[in-house]
């Protein structure tokens, strides 16, 4: 499966390769699928018909067959410059402002980013929670109405990363998931295959439901919270000041027309290390929703932005791309992202790769199985590392390998991130990475390079 490069590689030919491919409907064989307003409903029983109707899309990386997100027209009426990424022409920058300048615009005032691109999903049922807590590390059952945060989807036997995700609860055994556009296709496979298994094994009956045409738009910036308060519809308004990082609520806002949006999922966080907040939108209120936001806070406060500022503030924020930070040869120890395997299921395993992950947790130091490799960042002197370029000791031997580096607009620096031998992944570490042939001066550094600024509530 090809992988997606990162945007900032490819500013000047605006061509990003794509990682899906069309659907195979014998793959898919065991899905009943309804459509109602645009939302596949996709229930798992014991047993599924044969002749069982199937709806695929096309996620080829040809232009021609490139899907468009609802806001399609949007991006290019307000100078989107428009490429394939994750089988959807996306918009890597707006003629408006340059990437650094929207990079600094996200940093200062606010910026809307279009994620329509992303898989929505809700999982459903009695047996919702047992089912994530099988394919995740999470600690579902201790997750309380409205709460929620990153998670990774486990393949079984290794514990190797297959995506990763956000999973917010949205009532008791109702849940809401995002995963990425780039992995659509086995993300759809796994969850398939998972759910038949766990229905085979005569577990409790789970609803899976994939949102086809709804909109995703993620808020970013210190200005966010001012800006989504003067939209919200007054009679049913949110205290936002009271809804904190990884919180998720409904709530709808009054549109330019005078008229009520329908209930939207909005989640504060997002991928920016900025305050924020995205909203998923049914698919009748997505341009409406958007066009409010935009217009009612005017260009001084809020910009379009589009793939390659988010990519850049992503990596400042430290925060791991799919395919490139994290793949299925990766756990989420060596990943850095311990913090995701909830403490219950450090007692209890249980889900998937858990005999791998686990024994992991405990470093050889201290007499457990540890890891043999770790998540870094680097600060990079002279020109910058991109993917693939190679770290190296003082005898020049290989130690680890870049796996996304970019020029930071915030610092000035070149910053970087990949994976490095265990020895050598202490902060202040020297160590050289080979750039164009010749090698570069660089130090492992803590991450994020620049500071979150999420709302966990007044201090």
């Amino acid at each position: 499966m090809q992988r997606l490069r990162p945007v900032n590689r490819l500013l000047k030919t605006f061509t990003i390769r794509d990682s899906t491919r069309h659907f195979s409907n014998s793959l898919l064989r065991n899905v009943t699928i309804n459509s109602s307003s645009q939302l596949h409903s996709i229930r798992w029983r014991k047993s599924v018909p044969k002749n069982a109707s199937i709806i695929s899309r096309n996620a080829s990386s040809d232009t021609k067959t490139l899907a468009k997100t609802p806001l399609y027209d949007l991006h290019v009426s307000h100078g989107g410059k428009m490429v394939g990424f994750g089988g959807y022409h996306m918009p890597v920058q707006y003629s408006s402002l340059s990437v650094s300048e929207s990079h600094h615009f996200t940093r200062t005032h606010a910026s809307l980013f279009d994620v329509s691109h992303m898989v929505q999903h809700t999982f459903s049922g009695p047996g919702a929670t047992s089912f994530l807590e099988r394919i995740t590390p999470s600690d579902i059952t201790g997750l309380d109405v409205s709460r929620g945060g990153l998670s990774t989807l486990l393949k079984p036997k290794t514990g190797g990363i297959i995506d990763d995700t956000i999973i917010s609860m949205l009532d008791v055994d109702n849940f809401y998931m995002v995963t990425n556009a780039g992995c659509r296709e086995k993300d759809l496979i796994y969850l398939r295959e998972e759910l038949d298994a766990f229905a085979k094994e005569g577990e409790r009956e789970v609803n899976w439901n994939v949102m086809e045409g709804y909109g995703l738009i993620a808020l970013q910036g210190p200005l966010s919270q001012d800006i989504l308060s003067s939209v919200l519809d007054p009679a049913k308004a949110v205290n936002l000041v009271d809804m904190h990082f990884g919180q998720c609520k409904h709530m709808q806002i009054h549109l330019l027309n005078g008229s009520t949006s329908s209930p939207l999922i909005v989640t504060r966080g997002g991928y920016t290390g900025e305050d924020g907040f995205e909203i998923s939108i049914p698919p009748k209120d997505v341009v409406e929703v958007t066009n409010t936001l935009l217009l009612r806070s005017t260009p001084e406060k809020l910009q379009l932005a589009g793939l390659a500022a988010r990519d850049s503030l992503r990596l400042e924020a430290g925060m791991c791309l799919y395919g490139h930070d994290l793949d299925e040869n990766t756990t989420p120890v060596e990943a850095g992202l311990s913090w995701t395997i909830g403490k219950s299921r450090r007692s209890s395993g249980g889900f998937h790769g858990s005999e791998v992950i686990l024994p992991q947790l405990i470093p050889r130091s201290k007499g457990g199985v540890g890891v043999q490799r770790r998540r870094i960042g680097l600060i990079i002197e002279g020109v910058p590392a991109r993917e693939g370029a190679e770290i190296v000791n003082a005898n020049g031997d290989k130690i680890g390998q870049i796996t996304s580096g970019c020029p930071s607009p915030s610092l000035g620096k070149n910053i970087a991130m990949g994976y490095i031998k265990d020895k050598f992944h202490k902060p202040g570490t020297d160590v050289d990475v080979i750039v164009r042939g010749k090698k570069r001066k660089a130090q492992v550094t803590k991450m994020p390079f620049v500071a979150t600024n999420y709302w966990k509530g007044k201090a």
